[in-house]
């Protein structure tokens, strides 16, 4: 292996990244599309949110499954100290949420009463908890937290990434691409 594939992110890590990121760009503005409909077109267009949000659950896991058994290339050697905890506790958070989140509304519709279709191929059933419409309502609203916190951290991952390709020149997003210099 050359030194800049030992750079880049592997193939399988690069498809389920940005699989993972156009599903959440997109469950996320299926999100405020339906906020801003009217019942019934606003819980069709959140049964895809829903669908759309499990579906990112499965590739996070994949992705997990992934990077345990494929090797992670290492953080570019001129990152300042506190910009590798950065990148690290951000990425950490990325998972806790891209799992979390899902879950957290899988909880919410389960104890609100509510199955999940998944795009009409099959339904995903409630989990075995009891019906609280109270809690189920304060979860879905941490979901919604969770959400745009997640946003403000995709903003952040995306202006570090150029911030390490565009000024840095150490290689920042064209790890995760399949083409583009990487410096060795």
């Amino acid at each position: 292996m050359n030194q800049t594939a030992a750079r880049r992110y592997s193939t399988g890590a690069m498809l389920f990244h940005w699989a993972i990121a156009i599903a959440v760009i997109v469950n996320w503005r299926i999100a405020e599309a339906a906020e801003q409909a009217e019942m019934p077109a606003k819980a069709e267009i959140f049964a895809n949110h829903k669908a759309l949000g499990i579906l990112i659950l499965v590739l996070t896991l994949g992705r997990l499954a992934w990077r345990w058994t494929h090797p992670v290339p290492p953080l570019p050697n001129d990152l300042a100290k506190w910009e590798a905890v950065l990148a690290r506790t951000v990425h950490i958070i990325f998972y806790v949420l891209l799992i979390g989140l899902p879950l957290g509304g899988w909880l919410a519709n389960s104890m609100t009463g509510r199955d999940i279709d998944f795009f009409g191929l099959f339904t995903i059933p409630p989990l075995p908890v009891g019906a609280n419409k109270d809690l189920g309502g304060s979860i879905f609203d941490m979901h919604a937290l969770g959400g745009t916190i997640f946003l403000y951290l995709i903003g952040l991952h995306v202006l570090g990434a150029l911030k390490h390709t565009f000024f840095d020149k150490n290689g920042g997003i064209f790890r995760m691409l399949p083409f583009g210099k990487v410096p060795e």
